[in-house]
């Protein structure tokens, strides 16, 4: 078993799969690359095959809970990241990962910063991601990021950390790892669910993730239909009384303007 897998989640036909592929290939250490898919077709097939990617088919009705641990399910590496078939990757993500699973070989969780693509182009700057960081500050101390009071508080004011960016240890953490009622806030949910269990977040605050945002995003879904909107609600009222959840509502539907 390697020490890492990428695992692509591949959902119809999205136009930038080629480009996710080659941010893959061009890491610079090795790491496993596989695919998954509820939707198969001879399309996915044909690309999978030309670039030597395995091919694994989910039987079933598409959905993004059964679908990520579908993903996990089938990586062979100790961590695995579910790459998002609309983003891309820095080439020295599985070589930071490398760098920090040496130094706190207790690490359960890594997650690193993202650079934001919309309409074509890079975003690097906006407050919604100097929020992000803010929030993401406790888990860059990471001496301390092995206790759960510190893994939570980074997720107390909403979820800073760039799902697309985590790499999970697999076999150190519940299976299955997502296990949400939740669509839009499943991977909010997962994070303060893993925070009770025993291992070190590590967050390395460099863009590493390049997350593209466009209209066929299932995020932009949600947001379009209220999903968003309802869920992150019910997880705040986990932690805060009502007058502090609707002031953190007002911020959050401001940020979801974005979009």
């Amino acid at each position: 078993m390697g020490v890492h897998t990428f695992v692509i989640c591949a959902y119809q036909k999205s136009p930038y799969l080629l480009s996710c592929i080659r941010s893959l290939k061009s890491q610079t250490e090795n790491t496993e690359i596989i695919c998954t898919t509820s939707t198969p077709s001879a399309w996915l097939t044909e690309i999978m095959e030309k670039q030597g990617i395995p091919l694994y088919v989910r039987e079933g009705e598409s959905d993004i809970q059964a679908d990520w641990n579908f993903a996990i399910e089938k990586a062979e590496g100790e961590f695995v990241t579910i790459a998002h078939q609309d983003d891309m990757y820095g080439k020295h993500y599985v070589e930071e990962l490398k760098k920090s699973y040496e130094r706190w070989p207790d690490m359960t969780v890594f997650m690193t910063d993202a650079v934001t693509i919309k309409n074509g182009n890079v975003q690097r700057w906006s407050l919604k991601e100097l929020v992000k960081k803010t929030l993401r500050l406790p888990l860059r101390f990471h001496g301390l990021a092995d206790r759960e009071a510190v893994k939570k508080s980074g997720l107390l004011l909403g979820n800073p950390v760039m799902c697309p960016s985590c790499a999970y240890r697999k076999n150190y953490l519940p299976d299955p790892i997502f296990h949400s009622e939740y669509r839009y806030a499943l991977d909010w949910d997962c994070m303060v669910d893993l925070a009770k269990w025993p291992g070190r977040f590590v967050c390395v605050e460099k863009p590493l993730l390049y997350y593209r945002i466009h209209d066929g995003a299932a995020t932009k879904v949600c947001i379009e239909n209220h999903r968003r909107e309802t869920e992150e609600r019910q997880m705040f009222e986990r932690f805060w009384p009502e007058p502090v959840v609707e002031f953190l509502m007002k911020f959050y539907k401001k940020a979801s303007q974005e979009w």
